[in-house]
């Protein structure tokens, strides 16, 4: 049978003591922009798309489909006229973007908004957490519910593409 052997450290010596404040992530010296690779990568596919949906006029037939819902029951989902409402955003004309989906425009606005929050968290090696509680999920889905309802009756024609 084997002797025990003895501990020469005493019984915590093996786990410093945890610091009073946590300090942030620490990040490698000499790559402060390396935190903007990701948001620059979304912004460049983005402007991509943006870019080709500006140069292919979806209002000319034949570039892009028919949306599904709107070629089997003629009725408007809350994207029918998003291609537009790109097409007339990039080329600036923005009444004529709200006209064709105004829900699209203030997607735009709030992508807009919420990538400059991203990279400028992302330049200080800081994470961006967007939670949305159950709340905000039922509000915004109920305002695209009523958006798809409003823009396909008569006195919401304002609405339709």
């Amino acid at each position: 049978m084997d002797a025990p052997r003895p501990n020469p450290a005493p019984p915590n010596a093996a786990y410093p003591p945890a610091p009073a404040h946590p300090a942030a992530p620490a990040r490698p010296a000499g790559t402060p922009l390396r935190g903007l690779l990701v948001p620059a990568g979304v912004l460049g596919a983005v402007a991509s798309a943006f870019a080709y949906v500006g140069l292919v006029d979806p209002n000319e037939p034949g570039h892009y489909p028919v949306c599904p819902l709107y070629g089997f029951t003629g009725l408007y989902c809350p994207g029918c006229g998003g291609l537009r409402s790109a097409h007339d955003f990039i080329t600036g004309h923005f009444t004529a973007a709200l006209h064709s989906n105004a829900m699209a425009v203030a997607g735009y606005l709030l992508f807009g908004v919420f990538w400059v929050l991203w990279a400028v968290r992302s330049a200080r090696g800081l994470p961006l957490r967007i939670a949305p509680s159950d709340r905000q999920w039922w509000l915004i889905g109920s305002a695209v519910l009523v958006f798809s309802v409003v823009r396909n009756l008569p006195f919401g024609s304002v609405l339709a593409p």
